[in-house]
């Protein structure tokens, strides 16, 4: 059956139209958007191209076509996460003009946290871990030492997780050491 192109898509000779996808610009990242919440939803393991382009609302070639294996979407979609939060959290500075203001944003951010990703069980097991690893701080440096120390440490401990490279074992050290 023959057919010929329409603004509406393909058209075959016997009038029957197929609706075909015509340019779309923003494929990609909506792509990348649907791999974001796919990683948020069911992590690492759980992504497929398919669960991707089920999200976007994509033909699977498309994801195939646009990313070559699950590791580069993942990368790129954290890429891409980088980037957003990154203007974002420039955003949140714009207005800074003084230490007061710096130590406020600072207090908000930490309040606000990235909440929507909270899970009560997991924020049950972390509470309790916390509690005991301040109380074995606490013992050296006291109670409100021991918080800022503990917060400090799990900050590190992410960071070398996420690295690809180690902070120097001086700046660990400046930076743990108790002060006097």
């Amino acid at each position: 059956m023959r057919e010929k192109e329409t603004s509406e898509g393909r058209e075959t000779a016997d009038g029957e139209g197929r609706r075909t996808r015509r340019r779309d610009p923003r494929r990609r990242e909506r792509v990348l958007d649907a791999a974001l919440d796919v990683l948020a939803e069911d992590g690492v393991a759980g992504i497929t191209h398919r669960k991707v382009a089920a999200r976007a609302d994509v033909p699977l070639g498309s994801v195939t076509y646009h990313f070559v294996s699950l590791t580069e979407l993942c990368t790129r979609a954290f890429a891409r996460y980088i980037e957003q939060r990154s203007t974002e959290y420039e955003a949140l500075f714009a207005e800074v003009t003084s230490r007061e203001d710096l130590t406020e944003v600072l207090v908000e951010r930490v309040r606000g946290g990235p909440s929507r990703h909270r899970s009560a069980v997991l924020g049950f097991v972390t509470q309790e871990w916390t509690r005991s690893s301040r109380a074995v701080l606490a013992r050296f440096t006291g109670p409100e030492a021991a918080a800022r120390l503990d917060a400090l440490l799990e900050g590190m401990i992410m960071d070398t997780l996420l690295s690809t490279e180690r902070e120097p074992r001086a700046e660990i050290r400046a930076a743990t050491a108790p002060s006097a």
